[in-house]
């Protein structure tokens, strides 16, 4: 549950700046911070092995009563993270001259975009050594210094950004400075809560805990993961790109039908984060028993959730759009995908709940080529015009898009699920992790 808490607050962030950039007087700020934000996510995204990896490490180690482990994880994810944060500061010139070709936005707002990307990015460093600390707290089967940091983030993002827009007229700089110092602010507390979980057992560093040991095994988990974000934001831009070769009214319908997926996910997420936490922790105990029953109750639990949205969203599609938006054509265009919108819960939730189940045992190379195969599934479907009359390159119609996308989540799916039994059997026999017994 507070793992769903966290995720259920990330919207207001981007609801909140939204909100302050709308009363500036001008248009061009709201869609300079519509497209400086797509261009950071993509760039956080792709570094979010630094929560996963970081979990089934951490469990693993965790289970094991491997203290010393547990903390020379700790200061390794720490470490890349802070380090990577500096490199993102030092590129940024040719990271956002790359990022401006990818999302091209008009000339008119490229220079508040640049303004924003280029305060934005001093936050890096902590925003990623944040990151990189939740997943370690999940690790050690606790979620609620997560959600406490994601909480206050939020708060302190919205009060500051409103201080700096307003009373101190910072304008839309203000916008993202607010963001910055809550990066800040969130990592301070993000070390406070560390020192206060571990209530006086020792943190000591040293460099061997970051280069010796263990190095190559978090680099081998971690870049599959990278990999993985990499083909995962590729299928999600190419929904964007496929719904803008269809209009703009297609584009504001998958906006709204995206809606619908990102709220799942911030509670199959949660399912998620206790799949990596809890399995994680069974393989690090050997108990390879508990291990089995963990995975069959968290997917008893999957499926009812996957069940009860299925019935939200068959009987109140129409009404959760209205909610979105009063356009009519919009609502009508929503309501014409409710075949895919009911599929989305039933399809996506054993993607969820298997990436857990496979980033607890650490067994990320096959997250990386389920998702491979997926986003091969998604390109195929949605850009080969396989029912138009014609077998040609191009975008049929939006049901194609959301065939493709639903068929890329299901495939993730049933891939690992065929895969999980040889995965665990193999990591039983080759490390000697669990008692045969």
């Amino acid at each position: 549950m507070p793992a769903i808490v966290s995720n259920v607050t990330v919207p207001l962030l981007g609801l909140c700046d939204t909100a302050i950039s709308g009363h500036l007087g001008s248009e061009v700020f709201l869609a300079a911070i519509a497209v400086g934000s797509v261009m950071l996510n993509v760039v956080f995204w792709m570094f979010g092995f630094l929560r996963g990896g970081t979990t089934g490490l951490t469990a693993i180690a965790f289970g094991r009563k491997d203290d010393e482990e547990v903390v020379k994880v700790f200061y390794r994810s720490l470490f890349i993270a802070i380090i990577t944060g500096l490199i993102l500061i030092a590129a940024q010139n040719p990271l956002f001259s790359f990022l401006k070709l990818v999302a091209g936005p008009d000339e008119e707002i490229i220079n508040p975009v640049k303004t924003y990307f280029d305060i934005r990015i001093w936050g890096s460093p902590a925003l990623l050594a944040t990151m990189a600390i939740s997943g370690w707290f999940v690790g050690v089967q606790t979620t609620f210094f997560p959600m406490l940091i994601a909480i206050t983030m939020n708060i302190v993002n919205i009060a500051i950004s409103l201080i700096l827009v307003f009373p101190m007229e910072k304008g839309f700089e203000g916008v993202a400075l607010g963001t910055v110092v809550s990066n800040w602010i969130g990592f301070i507390i993000a070390i406070g809560c560390v020192m206060v979980f571990r209530k006086g057992k020792r943190m000591k560093f040293s460099f061997s805990h970051i280069f010796h040991g263990g190095l190559w095994k978090y680099f081998k988990v971690n870049s599959n993961l990278f990999l993985r974000s990499f083909f995962i934001i590729c299928v999600t831009m190419g929904v964007t790109a496929a719904g803008s070769r269809l209009g703009n009214l297609t584009l504001a319908v998958n906006v709204i039908v995206m809606q619908f997926f990102q709220f799942f996910s911030f509670f199959m997420d949660g399912f998620a984060y206790s799949g990596e936490a809890i399995v994680g922790k069974r393989m690090g105990e050997n108990n390879y028993e508990m291990l089995q029953r963990s995975v069959r109750r968290l997917l008893q639990w999957t499926l009812a959730t996957g069940i009860i949205f299925f019935v939200i969203y068959y009987s109140g599609t129409e009404q959760i759009s209205s909610l979105i938006t009063d356009n009519p054509t919009v609502i009508s265009g929503v309501t014409d995908l409710l075949l895919w919108i009911c599929l989305i819960p039933l399809l996506s939730c054993w993607a969820f709940i298997y990436d857990g189940f496979y980033i607890g045992v650490t067994a990320t190379g096959r997250l990386m080529i389920s998702t491979f195969l997926a986003a091969i599934t998604f390109f195929g479907i949605t850009f080969v015009r396989w029912g138009c009359g014609d077998f040609s390159i191009g975008v049929c119609n939006n049901h194609y898009i959301w065939a493709g996308f639903l068929s890329y989540l299901a495939v993730r799916g049933i891939y690992l699920s065929m895969m999980w039994k040889s995965t665990v059997e193999k990591i039983r026999t080759s490390t000697q992790l669990f008692n045969p017994n």
